[in-house]
């Protein structure tokens, strides 16, 4: 379908990454994100421009609110009107520990990274897209990656689940707010996924999650979270939004 155009913060690998491939694939003029114009960025606009879409780089830091409304009309002056986000740019905790030695600096971070930017480039991306007259055969969505720790408590990273916590319920509110314009909102919640970020500790959880800690006996990959993304960015999963899409093998089903 011509027409649909997506920005994915924090694009340049891992989760990111997979999702601006997928979505390509789908047909979807992409904006690659990151916080500088660097390498991997640019090794991330030529994996994703392989697919044989259009696709340009955005580099900018989303925690730097001002420069919001300037990236996102960069990308429309190159691909054309925005009709899909997927806040997917995060951070870990800068050091591993008990919450009792959490510092000021690492709690901001994530409270800036993982919560306040994805509030407030919701926020822009809406005002861009109520702002004009829209293509009702397009839909329109945002599409949040959270964590499973926004309703799970990992001890040693307290702030972190903190502000995936928070960035989930942002999630739920621009749902409410952006429903009746007919645009989607989704948390898609990441288990164990194989990333730069959990690379320290991911051989630790694939034993636990073949001993029985994910239902599904194997820990995810990022390709994993690009399908589900596209699935909702393109509305095969239709009448919803405000949902939480659990991508965890089933990790946190309830069980005795």
């Amino acid at each position: 379908m011509i027409g649909r155009v997506a920005l994915v913060t924090g694009s340049s690998r891992g989760i990111g990454l997979a999702a601006a491939v997928a979505l390509a694939r789908e047909g979807f003029s992409i904006a690659v994100n990151g916080p500088t114009d660097d390498d991997e960025l640019k090794a991330a606009v030529d994996t994703v421009g392989a697919e044989g879409g259009r696709v340009v780089s955005a580099p900018f830091d989303v925690t730097d609110l001002s420069s919001h409304d300037t990236a996102l009309g960069k990308i429309e002056d190159a691909l054309g009107p925005l009709t899909t986000l997927v806040n997917n740019a995060g951070v870990g905790v800068m050091q591993r520990g008990d919450p009792l030695e959490v510092s000021e600096d690492s709690y901001d971070r994530c409270l800036a990274v993982n919560t306040k930017a994805v509030f407030f480039l919701m926020q822009a991306f809406a005002r861009r897209i109520l702002s004009r007259d829209r293509d009702a055969s397009l839909p329109y969505s945002i599409v949040n990656v959270t964590s499973s720790n926004a309703v799970a408590v990992a001890e040693p990273r307290s702030e972190y689940c903190v502000s995936k916590a928070a960035a989930a319920m942002a999630s739920k509110a621009w749902a409410v707010r952006l429903g009746r314009e007919n645009i989607s909102v989704y948390d898609v919640q990441p288990g164990l996924i194989a990333t730069e970020m959990t690379k320290p500790v991911i051989e630790s959880y694939q034993k636990r999650a073949e001993e029985g800690l994910c239902l599904t006996p194997r820990v995810g990959q990022p390709e994993d979270l690009g399908t589900v993304i596209a699935s909702l960015a393109t509305n095969r999963i239709p009448y919803t939004t405000g949902q939480t899409i659990s991508v965890d093998g089933g990790m946190l089903v309830p069980r005795f």
